[in-house]
């Protein structure tokens, strides 16, 4: 079946393929958190973005390959509740920003920041930081070899509109960040998987980003 990026909590992964990169999006959780797992398709090594919830069915969904890397976008409860689970079954690296990773129920193993990178096999996630929805709610990019940009935003960047925010300066941040590190950045095909609901494009998005800014929110 075609890739839609359209989940729901109890129903199927939906899966597609991006050069040597595999991506399982599931749906999790009370709040329908998305959690994206990685495969390469090369060496079979697998990162997860994101335990948000039903650790066993994002086990299930892992396999046999299991999890070398767990990737947190950013501190929320809804984000981690699956970390430590995660963790303790597959012995995973943790990884996750720096200003949010002594928030994380578990250990953090590497603190990344802008310009970090993390591999998937032979496959490689650019690490980006978009301040304003925490204080270190990170983005991650990957380039595939067919030249589409795959982007995981957490709960930095939605369809119609920035995360949540809590005070002007904090949306001032986040917008500012998304708008010069995402989207003057990378090109209109570029997909965007959020931290909860439907894919999107920065093609999509683009036009608004000056509605965002004046609505503030």
């Amino acid at each position: 079946m075609t890739y839609s990026g359209r989940v729901k909590v109890g129903g199927p992964a939906d899966v597609q393929e991006a050069g040597d990169l595999q991506i399982t999006k599931v749906a999790v959780g009370p709040m329908s958190n998305n959690a994206y797992l990685l495969r390469c398709k090369l060496t079979g090594e697998q990162v997860l973005i994101d335990a948000a919830d039903e650790a066993d069915r994002l086990l299930e969904i892992a396999g046999a390959d299991g999890i070398a890397r767990v990737v947190t976008t950013h501190r929320h409860d809804d984000h981690v509740q699956a970390l430590p689970r995660i963790v303790e079954v597959t012995r995973a690296q943790t990884i996750a920003g720096e200003g949010d990773a002594d928030a994380l129920p578990v250990p953090v193993d590497l603190r990344v920041r802008t310009g970090a990178r993390i591999r998937v096999g032979t496959c490689e996630l650019e690490v980006i930081e978009l301040v304003g929805h925490t204080p270190g709610s990170i983005a991650l990019a990957y380039d595939d070899p067919d030249g589409i940009v795959h982007l995981f935003t957490g709960d930095s960047l939605f369809p119609g509109g920035v995360g949540k925010t809590w005070s002007p300066e904090d949306f001032r941040s986040l917008i500012d960040d998304v708008e010069t590190k995402i989207f003057d950045r990378f090109p209109d095909d570029t997909r965007v998987y959020p931290g909860h609901g439907d894919d999107t494009t920065l093609g999509e998005e683009r036009p608004h980003l000056a509605e965002w800014r004046e609505r503030g929110w």
